[in-house]
Parts: C-alpha cells; sequence; structure tokens
C-alpha cells in the first residue's frame, strides 16, 4: 500500500494535469465564455418552442445575427460533439462546462 505523501501527490499530479487540459480547451473555445453561455441559453429557449431540426439552423441564425464566423465556431460544435442544435446543448454544452470550472 502506498505511503500517505505518494498518494497526495498522484493527487496533485492528477488536479494539475486536470487543470492544463481544461486551459487547453478553453484556448480552443471559438468564442469568448459568455458568447458560448449566451448560445447555450439561446438554445435552451428556442428548442423547448422549436424543436430540434437536426441541423445547426438555430446556431447559424444566432451566429449571423451577433456577426460571429461560422465556419470556426461549427467546426468546434462538431468536434465537440454538436451535430445539431440539441447536440450542441447536450454535449457541447457540458464540454464547455467542464473546461470552465475549477478543480473541485
Amino acid at each position: 500500500m502506498p505511503a500517505r505523501p505518494d498518494r497526495q501527490r498522484r493527487k496533485e499530479m492528477l488536479d494539475q494535469w486536470k487543470a492544463r487540459e481544461r486551459a487547453e480547451a478553453r484556448a480552443r473555445f471559438p468564442l469568448p465564455s459568455n458568447q458560448l453561455r449566451a448560445l447555450f441559453a439561446m438554445l435552451e429557449q428556442e428548442l423547448t418552442r422549436h424543436g430540434c431540426d437536426h441541423s445547426l439552423r438555430l446556431v447559424q441564425h444566432w451566429l449571423a445575427a451577433s456577426g460571429f464566423p461560422r465556419e470556426p465556431v461549427e467546426t468546434w460544435l462538431r468536434n465537440n460533439g454538436g451535430r445539431c442544435d440539441c447536440e450542441v446543448l447536450a454535449n457541447v454544452r457540458q464540454a464547455w462546462e467542464d473546461a470552465i470550472h475549477d478543480v473541485p
């Protein structure tokens, strides 16, 4: 059984690794975090009203209305499991939340 200092050191190393992973994920955000929060809030509201048509229609409309570039955002969304509006809300929002939260 490992000595207590070894266990503590492994925990510290794991926490540091997780912090680096989150920092790298944040560096890949295609928009500022507050804008991603606004995108997710819009999707939550609009999907309740209109449902998902299995496209990024709502995301594309929001991007155009907000003046943000479409391609880098859509690429990032797809790379994080968001191939349609409802997947953006379910998968990408979780990845974003994981990246912005501190180590417990």
